[in-house]
């Protein structure tokens, strides 16, 4: 979470209404997990590590959208729709429209192509 328009309005929410996908959190971190099978330095490995363990508290005190079989189901009508959007970014939108939440990206150009999905933008 480094940009600070985006910052600010999660901080401006109530912890009850923010959300995060499970997809989402797979994907940071996996990045941390890559990072640090890359790492060879003592000092570099302690500070990916503190900073993998400082993004783990963060994700956990957002509740966690789970990747149901109905979005699912939904994720693959998605991909047969060929809206030309990345599998996770599919799998992101459809656990979002399984739950009836707007979703909250910088990424407009992929996930508008999305039917019915509501995405807001909070980086302004």
């Amino acid at each position: 979470m480094g940009h600070s328009a985006v910052v600010r309005r999660v901080q401006a929410q109530s912890v009850a209404d923010i959300a995060i996908t499970v997809i989402s959190v797979e994907e940071q971190l996996g990045g941390w997990y890559t990072r640090l099978r890359r790492t060879k330095k003592a000092d570099e490995l302690a500070r990916v590590y503190q900073r993998l363990a400082d993004n783990v508290n963060l994700l956990g005190r957002f509740r966690i959208l789970s990747f149901t079989e109905p979005a699912i189901r939904r994720r693959d009508d998605l991909k047969r729709a060929q809206l030309n959007v990345g599998a996770k970014d599919l799998a992101i939108a459809a656990t979002v429209l399984e739950q009836g939440a707007v979703l909250v990206t910088r990424n407009l150009q992929d996930f508008q192509r999305i039917p019915g999905l509501h995405i807001e933008d909070w980086s302004h």
